[in-house]
């Protein structure tokens, strides 16, 4: 009796809810503000068709149109290629054997499922003790995704499709193998080799495996479920309390802050940034649930993920979430903007007092970890103006020895890394690695901005979405270094290879319409 009230009382919820949204869309369409932004919308739109602006923002250069077709670049897809072809060459000499082997039949059908495989090794991370958890586990997992794909590809006629990360994913990853080779020290790079290769590894499966709405959605459902789980886990540590840790806070600004919540990670921030990438995918897949069931599972998730990077106290993310979600708004309806910008203002005096007086020393310099970041900069300019070309070799290890040839930071100690992504990735890697990798970036926005006018409205908020998590844990590496733990760093090339795969969907369908 009880379940059926609950079950009824959600359903309400939720139509009351979808209701109060449309209620809320009709007055700002019929408003006089919105229709003058209407008209705003439609001029800028009629703009946009001839500027040149965008004409390059979305066109391709001539490096991405040339790589295909260049010897660079069919020896990169080759080489990644060479164990699917490896493996198709000993079907066809033995398929007769192969096809009656139980044992193969099964390890093809787990093999096409890799898109499924990728979404539970996402949730595994997700809610894995950071106490249990080792880096070799996402290696050999990777590794383990990657074998079974090219397993299933056996059988079949498909490949890896590398192809579609573009030049700069092949300039990047030279990069990376050099800052191994050229390292200060190959022993300590040889670990982080392996965190990047895992990445990769993860992203090529990825964006190979999913060929349907279906799989991604399946992928993303996984990913959520270990998000809510991620998020219930941290409210629960909110409730009950967790020790108050001074080196992850000033004291004197913030004397009355409870202690940060990092759930099953193990820092705040680290936890933070995963919110960051997968709440607005969250958001997406509720948006795009069919039935009352799956809106409100998502509105639950949803609610636990905001409480939950609420109680982070991670001032860096919270800024981040905010840009994800001006930006998946921009892209879906950008005339809610304004309003979304209106309501967040009022409700930030409504704030608990402890998130309040957190936001009001943002950019305060008086505080420990302004005055520390600005201190560790000053050493890193130090090393780049000795090794910004080459790099020192990859890894935080190498750089935090190098470090060790500079002058100590006000409080004797020196720098575990240099608190900025694209500065640690360049104190690497040197200049060039870092301009691949930004190139990297660049052309798969520039790529998913083309595909979003012809995407269906499911898979244009899943990109939304995806795009703004992308950017804004983009925006947090300004002021930290956020692959510091590598769980984060998987992460971060999973949701990068959910963004290649839907602009890949899109490119797919609208190949057939045509």
């Amino acid at each position: 009796m009880n379940g059926t009230v609950n079950v009824a009382a959600g359903s309400l919820l939720c139509r009351w809810l979808v209701s109060l949204w449309n209620t809320l869309r009709a007055t700002w369409h019929a408003s006089a503000v919105g229709g003058w932004f209407h008209r705003r919308r439609i001029d800028l739109q009629r703009a946009g068709a001839n500027s040149q602006v965008v004409d390059v923002v979305v066109r391709d250069g001539a490096m991405t149109k040339a790589w295909q077709s260049s010897l660079f670049g069919r020896l990169f897809v080759e080489l990644w290629n060479l164990p699917v072809r490896l493996l198709k060459g000993l079907y066809r000499a033995l398929s007769g054997l192969w096809d009656g082997s139980l044992a193969f039949r099964g390890l093809a059908a787990l093999g096409r499922s890799a898109a499924a495989l990728v979404g539970l090794f996402t949730l595994w991370m997700l809610v894995s003790p950071h106490e249990a958890w080792n880096n070799i586990y996402g290696f050999l997992a990777a590794v383990a995704i990657f074998a079974l794909y090219c397993v299933g590809c056996a059988d079949r006629g498909r490949s890896l499709e590398v192809g579609r990360f573009g030049p700069y994913f092949a300039f990047y990853a030279v990069f990376i193998t050099l800052g191994l080779v050229g390292s200060f020290s190959r022993s300590l790079s040889l670990r982080f080799f392996l965190f990047h290769l895992t990445c990769f590894l993860l992203a090529v499966v990825t964006v190979s495996a999913v060929r349907e709405y279906r799989q991604l959605k399946t992928l993303l459902i996984l990913a959520g479920i270990g998000l809510a789980a991620a998020s219930l886990y941290g409210c629960y540590q909110g409730y009950i309390g967790v020790e108050v840790v001074a080196s992850q806070q000033d004291m004197t600004l913030n004397k009355d802050m409870p202690g940060r919540i990092y759930s099953f990670f193990d820092n705040p921030n680290n936890f933070a940034e995963v919110l960051v990438m997968f709440f607005p995918l969250v958001g997406a897949l509720t948006l795009n649930a069919r039935g009352w069931r799956g809106r409100l599972c998502g509105l639950v998730a949803l609610g636990l993920g905001a409480a939950a990077i609420g109680m982070t106290y991670s001032r860096s993310s919270w800024l981040g979430l905010a840009l994800a979600a001006v930006i998946f708004l921009a892209l879906m309806d950008w005339r809610f903007l304004p309003a979304m910008l209106v309501v967040g203002g009022c409700a930030i005096p409504f704030l608990p007092r402890s998130i309040l007086n957190r936001i009001l020393t943002i950019g305060n310099m008086k505080d420990s970890s302004a005055r520390y970041r600005i201190a560790i900069y000053e050493d890193t300019a130090r090393l780049l103006k000795d090794y910004g070309v080459t790099g020192v070799g990859l890894g935080s290890d190498v750089t935090r020895r190098v470090f060790l040839h500079y002058p100590t930071l006000y409080d004797g100690n020196y720098p575990i890394h240099t608190h900025n992504n694209y500065l640690q990735m360049w104190a690497e890697i040197g200049i060039f690695g870092l301009l691949a990798y930004l190139g990297l970036m660049v052309v798969q926005v520039r790529e998913s901005l083309r595909a979003f006018r012809k995407a269906d409205k499911q898979l244009r908020r899943i990109l939304a979405a995806a795009l703004g998590g992308l950017v804004g844990l983009l925006a947090i590496g300004l002021v930290e270094y956020t692959w510091f733990y590598p769980r984060n760093m998987f992460l971060f090339w999973i949701l990068f290879a959910v963004i290649a795969s839907a602009v890949k969907l899109i490119e797919t369908e609208a190949g057939r319409a045509a």
